[in-house]
């Protein structure tokens, strides 16, 4: 065991991967998470590793970025992962979990191992020491302030939102029908309810001019693009959610034999099945606006919400400009992790809690940093948050569109293109880890 204590500032999936990362080799951690003594805007319960928006880590398909990224953090042996797919509930080619089964087994394997310590409150100044700050976007005030002042560089941020969840009890299943995309009816692991052209075009005119809970109109950069309020999408256009999240596309309704016009997919939140989220529809309408204009949706009547889908702003730091290539800030101890770097993601969020252990771990044996091959999809994303050159800086998840192109001079369809990218990724991170044994096996 290492004599150093190391504090990771956020119980969150990039604190606690970070965590059980560090105790694995022999380091003795402090995990400091603030709630439940201090709440914050999103988070529901005081649980460890709590998801607070979708409960889908996206793609397990290895030709896709997510499923890559997915790939290589199973090659580097995350904690994290492995308990989401302990918790997996149906969805398809994606990964989704039952949140509280997932926040249930990250706990326990935190609570296994006798290196962690967990300390309950809110950190209001950085400590002295090895620190990895890994709070997240929704970070209190007080820490922003003192990691605002660390960095010296400029508080970004965007506006973030989740989507409701309903009870499966108060459904209509005489009108939802289960099927995934392109797949048999009556096969599949999402609900989908069916619209016409009238239904339809009367549900965009509610959602659009349904009262907002936070009263202004957004600017394009103001909002993640990956979960835009579903109000917003609509506004661009009458048809413009019929081309997104509401895309009836590999759909039949068994009702009527034929494609509907449009249609809303639920996806299951939990292993029991009994509460399902609105797949896309994340908002930024008041509760009440809520209850009302969602129940306009054919099978969700008489629906009951678990929860109500809520907006909060995130903050993330300048990275490219205030942090080095392993997320430490120059001349300092101090690492940050997770979604306050502008690396956005659930699966995003833990493996840059492992490459925060990584890189801690390195720093405290004298080892030389860890720098992943650029052509994966972490190293890929991390050479671009850190790259002095990445201008207008805003969250981004891992994508193919980051990763250096193929040197063969082939010509090929964007599907093989993608495997390629990923047959080639998982061969140089292979090699890479081989020849790391003093972080990886042998040498801890």
């Amino acid at each position: 065991m290492l004599e150093e204590t190391v504090h990771v500032i956020g119980g969150g999936l990039a604190g606690c991967e970070c965590a059980c990362q560090l105790a694995d080799r022999g380091v003795r951690v402090l995990l400091h998470e603030m709630r439940p003594e201090t709440p914050s805007p999103a988070h529901h319960t005081g649980d460890l590793a709590e998801l607070v928006c979708s409960n889908s880590l996206k793609s397990t398909r290895v030709d896709s970025a997510a499923g890559l990224l997915k790939r290589e953090l199973t090659l580097m042996g995350s904690v994290l992962l492995a308990c989401a797919e302990r918790a997996r509930v149906p969805s398809g080619g994606a990964l989704a979990v039952d949140r509280e089964a997932f926040s249930r087994f990250v706990e326990e394997e935190v609570s296994k191992r006798p290196l962690i310590e967990i300390v309950r409150g809110e950190v209001t100044e950085i400590p002295a020491g090895r620190v990895v700050i890994a709070a997240g976007p929704l970070c209190s005030d007080a820490l922003a302030k003192r990691v605002m002042e660390l960095v010296g560089g400029r508080s970004l941020s965007f506006f973030d939102a989740a989507a409701p969840i309903v009870d499966a009890e108060s459904l209509d299943m005489d009108v939802l029908f289960r099927q995934s995309r392109y797949e048999d009816a009556g096969a599949g692991d999402y609900l989908n309810a069916p619209f016409d052209r009238a239904e339809y075009e009367a549900f965009i005119e509610a959602l659009t001019g349904a009262d907002r809970a936070v009263l202004k109109d957004f600017e394009r950069r103001e909002l993640f693009q990956a979960c835009q309020p579903a109000e917003e999408v609509a506004r661009k256009g009458v048809d413009a959610i019929r081309f997104g999240a509401m895309k009836p596309v590999g759909l039949t309704d068994p009702r009527t034999g034929r494609r509907p016009w449009a249609a809303v997919q639920l996806r299951a939140e939990n292993a029991d099945a009994s509460a399902y989220n609105l797949v896309g529809f994340q908002t930024n309408l008041t509760f009440s606006e809520q209850r009302r204009v969602f129940r306009m949706i054919p099978g969700l009547e008489r629906a009951e919400f678990f929860r109500y889908g809520v907006m909060h702003r995130n903050t993330f730091v300048d990275s490219p400009r205030v942090l080095d290539r392993t997320f430490a800030v120059p001349g300092t101890t101090v690492r940050l992790a997770g979604q306050i770097t502008g690396t956005e993601g659930y699966t995003e969020a833990i493996a840059s809690g492992l490459l925060a252990a990584l890189n801690t771990y390195a720093d405290l044996i004298g080892a030389v940093p860890v720098q992943l091959p650029g052509t994966g999809a972490l190293g890929s994303l991390v050479a671009w948050a850190t790259d002095p050159a990445t201008e207008d800086y805003q969250p981004m998840h891992v994508n193919f569109g980051i990763v250096p192109p193929l040197d063969d001079g082939r010509r090929r369809s964007k599907r093989d293109r993608y495997a390629a990218y990923a047959a080639r990724a998982e061969a140089d991170l292979s090699a890479y880890l081989a020849g790391r044994t003093d972080l990886f096996g042998g040498g801890r």
